[in-house]
């Protein structure tokens, strides 16, 4: 009978570990977002798959992206409300 590995049981948080798998290059002429069904831009330095007419990006998770639509985050920014001075 084999001891169970010390790495059970562990839990590691999107980003960290094996989390921040980089996604296979080839594989971004193939990928479209589900929603729109409009090409992808890879973002390295956040490891996401970016859909800017949506201002959304999916996660990459060991290597894999999440294409679900509900794990997907925001990117674009509200626009500023009328008379205020942001940047």
């Amino acid at each position: 009978r084999r001891a169970a590995s010390s790495g059970q049981g562990q839990a590691q948080e999107p980003g960290q570990g094996l989390g921040s798998a980089r996604l296979e290059p080839s594989l971004l002429r193939f990928l479209v977002c589900p929603l729109s069904k409009r090409p992808l831009r890879y973002d390295e330095a956040t490891n996401e798959l970016i859909n800017e007419e949506l201002g959304i990006a999916y996660p990459i998770i060991d290597g894999i992206p999440n294409m679900i639509p509900e794990a997907a985050r925001t990117t674009q920014k509200k626009p500023p409300a009328e008379g205020s001075k942001e940047p």
